[in-house]
Parts: structure tokens; C-alpha cells; sequence
């Protein structure tokens, strides 16, 4: 096996011990595209503002786990949805400071219409953000609710790209929902609550749940390939992410969000040695640095050639086919999260006694952008032609959303939409 190109530390006794002591006290893929970085604050509020003119869960700094939810809308009536859209957003507002979604009943005891099981549990920086799907304006062919006029010329069906294996089950949705937080329950709950507010009005097509762990120190986070994932992120975030002018009104300073369920055969890809597995990437394992390079922050080189005349960073890696140079500056901002749904059974693939030896786990990928076909479909259109990493990747679920700007206290997220179209 080859040596890997860069070792990761050793700790020192006096190091471990002090890791070990602050334990004590406290009790306790890179799929993306090349830019520079995104400084984070050093400190974590107690919650995560709801109302302003951006909706939060966006730039909104990473939280340690999501909920994601597509729903179908089974009303006729665009004032049923237009009602369901109030009654999210007011919901939203309260859980995101660790309010019940209702108000309490007779009793005081459980909220009317809450569940319960998030009382008593800090908003652990919860954000809630809603999105439309293609299916709010036009489906089949039909103009359900007299809103196909004003469905913005970027929120396209994505187009079957090469790979793709989508299940229709984890696929589409004509709204959506992505509840982050620090608590795994408290993203659920909050799920759950607006899920409940749906009946006879949307019903839920398909979740997934997500985790993203920060090392101590560190300013990214791993995946489950086992390298630092997100590094880079577009360095004019305003001009990457927030639509302006070129859309219609009532979308002004939202985005379109891209979420795609990746599953990664982490079965194949831990029988590479490191070497083959830092080509794939292009960047080193340990250190997170891009191939020739020291420091993770460091700056991609793309011309860089070894002694024999082979370029440093190999033509079919994953930081040279979605660096921006590569797709005529295409920029989108990550914000994924890892999964792990447990094993896949497949008697097909394997005798009886090794059925369910393979993982049903990878990676949901969330991204943000101006425009989808100048942001996610330029990138991946690319990348899942030639990227080394598809033969351990796969694409089984996906959806394309707009996310409509923020909302003032007494109004509701996509009002502009609803009431003036």
C-alpha cells in the first residue's frame, strides 16, 4: 500500500491528557466547488434570529444536524396553501426560540396540537427554512393554483445527469422544508409540528435526516470518506447566492436551493489505500490541503506538474472538475450533511448469509445559488461525466426548490407570491 502523502498527528501524552481532562470537564466530499473561504464566528448564539429580510438556514452557520422534508400538495385551492404558508411561518418563528408551535392548553401542561417532546429543550440555534418546488406553479401540464406566471425562468426540472439512479420515492416534492439544529430531536420536532399543520393540505413525500460533527479546532468538518468536507465556498457570497433584479419581484433576495441524496459505497471506497483515495479527492487526507500543497486554506494549483510532466492535481479529480476555473467561474455555497440509514439488503448481490453488508449511507447535499443552471447543473453536468469519485458515488434522490426572501413579524414567507400574483 502506498504511504499516504501527508501523516495525521500524533498527539503527545500532555497533549492527550489535556484532550482528555477537557472530556472529563465537559462530560462528555468535498463535493463541492474550489473558492475561498467563509470565516465563521468564534462564538454560538442560544438561538438563530427567524424574522429579516433572508430567510436563516442558508448562510446561517452550520448546525450539527438537520431534518429535511419534501411535501405534495393535495388542496385545490391557492388560499389553503397560501393559509399553510402563514400558519409555517408564524409556527417557525416560535419554535426557532424554543417556543411550542402553539399555543398551551387548558392546562398548561402541552402545548395545543404540540406533540411534546421537544418541551423543555433549548432552541439549540434551530433554523427552519421553506422552499417551492416546480410543482407549486405548473404540474402536468396544469396551473394549479394561477401561479404559473410567476414561476422564475431558473427553477427548471433538473436534467437526468449521467450516473443518476433516483428513486422517485426520495425524489421532488412541491414544498419543502430543512430544519437545522444543534439537537437532533429539536430539528425533528419542528418537522414534525409543521407536518402536523398540513393535513388535507400537503402531505410529507419524503425525509431524511443528516448529522455534521466539527472537530475540535477545526474549521470543517469530515465526511464520510473521511476527508474535510466544505473547505472552500464562494468568495462574493451575496453575488453567488441571493437572487437580484433578474428575477421576479416577490423572489428578490431568496435563492435556489439544490438537494441531492448521495449515496456513498463506503464498503468500496475503504478498500483504497489512501494514495488512490487522494488522487479521487485532490486534496490530502489528513491535512486537507489540495495535492502539492501544505495547509488546507492553501490555493488550488491546477498547472502544477510533478518531475515527470504529470499535473499534481489528476485531470479526472474532484477539486479540478468542480473548481470554478473549470466551469466558467460556476460557484455554489454548500451546506450538506452526512447521513447513515443504516445497510442496503441485496440477496441479488450477495449469498444468503451476507445479505446487508452494504451501507445505505452518504451524503445529503444541500446548495445554495443565484441561478441553478449557471450554479449546480454547469458543475455536476461536468463532474458526472468524467469525476473519479462517481464510481463511489450515486445520486438516488433529488429536488430543486426556491427559496423565497425572509418575512417581517405579522407577515408570512412567500406572501409576495400568494397575494400579488
Amino acid at each position: 500500500m502506498t504511504e499516504p502523502r501527508d501523516k495525521p498527528p500524533r498527539p503527545s501524552r500532555r497533549g492527550f491528557l489535556t484532550a482528555a481532562g477537557s472530556l472529563v470537564a465537559a462530560g462528555g466530499i468535498g463535493f463541492g466547488v474550489e473558492a475561498a473561504t467563509v470565516p465563521k464566528p468564534a462564538a454560538k448564539p442560544a438561538s438563530e434570529p427567524f424574522w429579516g429580510a433572508r430567510q436563516g438556514g442558508i448562510l446561517t452557520p452550520t448546525q450539527n444536524n438537520t431534518y429535511f422534508a419534501t411535501f405534495d400538495l393535495v388542496t385545490t385551492k391557492r388560499a389553503d396553501v397560501a393559509k399553510l404558508m402563514r400558519l409555517w411561518t408564524e409556527a417557525a418563528a416560535r419554535l426557532t426560540q424554543g417556543q411550542p408551535a402553539a399555543a398551551f392548553g387548558a392546562d398548561q401542561s402541552v402545548p395545543a396540537g404540540d406533540s411534546g417532546e421537544g418541551i423543555g429543550l433549548p432552541p439549540a440555534r434551530l433554523t427552519i427554512t421553506f422552499g417551492f418546488g416546480p410543482g407549486l406553479f405548473t404540474k402536468d401540464g396544469q396551473d394549479r393554483y394561477g401561479l404559473a406566471a410567476q414561476r422564475p425562468d431558473a427553477l427548471v426540472d433538473l436534467p437526468r445527469f449521467n450516473g443518476d439512479q433516483l428513486v422517485p420515492a426520495r425524489t421532488g416534492g412541491d414544498l419543502s422544508i430543512q430544519a437545522c439544529a444543534d439537537d437532533p430531536q429539536v430539528a425533528f420536532h419542528a418537522v414534525r409540528q409543521l407536518s402536523a399543520m398540513a393535513y388535507d393540505i400537503a402531505e410529507m413525500r419524503w425525509v431524511q435526516s443528516g448529522f455534521s460533527s466539527q472537530p475540535a479546532g477545526e474549521k470543517t468538518p469530515r465526511n464520510l470518506m473521511g476527508f474535510k468536507d466544505g473547505t472552500r465556498q464562494p468568495d462574493k457570497i451575496d453575488e453567488m447566492v441571493w437572487v437580484g433584479a433578474e428575477g421576479p419581484a416577490w423572489l428578490r433576495g431568496g435563492s435556489y436551493m439544490v438537494v441531492r441524496r448521495i449515496r456513498i459505497s463506503l464498503e468500496h471506497w475503504d478498500r483504497m489505500n489512501v494514495d488512490f483515495q487522494e488522487k479521487t479527492i485532490g486534496r490530502h487526507k489528513y491535512s486537507g490541503a489540495p495535492l502539492g500543497k501544505k495547509a488546507e486554506f492553501d490555493e488550488v494549483d491546477l498547472d502544477a506538474m510533478d518531475a515527470d510532466g504529470t499535473p499534481v492535481m489528476p485531470e479526472n479529480s474532484h477539486v479540478r472538475l468542480s473548481h470554478s476555473s473549470s466551469n466558467d467561474g460556476a460557484q455554489i455555497y454548500r451546506r450538506g450533511y452526512s447521513y447513515n440509514d443504516g445497510v442496503a439488503f441485496t440477496a441479488e448481490r450477495w449469498p444468503p448469509w451476507k445479505q446487508g453488508m452494504l451501507y445505505d449511507a452518504g451524503l445529503l447535499f444541500v446548495a445554495y445559488q443565484r441561478d441553478p443552471r449557471t450554479g449546480f447543473i454547469k458543475i455536476f453536468g461536468n463532474s458526472s461525466k468524467f469525476d473519479m469519485m462517481n464510481q463511489f458515488a450515486t445520486h438516488v434522490g433529488s429536488g430543486l426548490f426556491v427559496c423565497p426572501p425572509g418575512a417581517k413579524p405579522g407577515n408570512y414567507i412567500g406572501q409576495a407570491l400568494f397575494e400579488t400574483a
